[in-house]
């Protein structure tokens, strides 16, 4: 049964699970823009104020990105951030390590946005890490090898906030990034605007909705 709710209830969810003691994988899906990286620093925080540092771990699947060089050598660096412009394989592969946590340590990569590129090798995930919370827009999508990660995490939430704050963030975002406005606008709207579209699509398959 699916539920809807604030920010602060879904806090209270995610300190819920890492109370069970076993190891917990928390999806955050969500379209470019809604506040799915900001929920999932929230959840981390509290659940470590609770149980102690360390007990979460944030795993974005932005660390799946494609390099540039790839992206370039593809035709598809004009589209960054479409669902194709991912390690997928790559990306369920690891979440089903991390679910089973029989390694002493598992490295995730990250995405480092200042140089707009995944980073290898930069998130340790202990074996005794209670929630790994993981971000990304195509978590609930249907297509394979996507359509595996809703066996695998323990729940799959939806983030999602109204349209216009939603694009107003991202062009923000584009503009630290070295966009102009008009530019940063146009990619916010024609880019990220396709790929919100696909992810829309998908909030039926969430066991939670969280309005940020």
């Amino acid at each position: 049964m699916r539920t809807e709710g604030t920010v602060d209830d879904a806090v209270r969810r995610a300190v819920e699970l890492a109370a069970s003691g076993e190891r917990v994988v928390l999806g955050i899906a969500g379209a470019p823009g809604a506040g799915k990286s900001t929920l999932a620093r929230r959840v981390v925080v509290a659940v470590d104020e609770h149980f102690g540092v360390g007990t979460a771990v944030q795993v974005p699947m932005d660390g799946f990105h494609l390099s540039n060089g790839a992206l370039d050598r593809l035709g598809r660096h004009d589209r960054k951030g479409a669902i194709d412009t991912f390690d997928a394989d790559g990306y369920v592969a690891l979440v089903r390590r991390l679910v089973l946590a029989d390694e002493p340590v598992v490295w995730a990569p990250d995405f480092d946005r200042r140089v707009d590129e995944p980073v290898a090798g930069s998130i340790a995930v202990p074996r005794d890490a209670r929630l790994v919370v993981s971000e990304g827009n195509y978590l609930l999508d249907e297509s394979a090898p996507w359509d595996a990660l809703s066996d695998l995490f323990t729940e799959t939430w939806f983030c999602t906030v109204d349209d216009g704050v939603r694009v107003d963030r991202l062009v923000g975002r584009h503009m630290r990034h070295g966009r102009d406005h008009e530019a940063a606008r146009s990619w916010a709207v024609e880019v990220d605007g396709v790929n919100a579209e696909r992810v829309a699509a998908t909030v039926s398959r969430a066991s939670r909705i969280v309005r940020t």
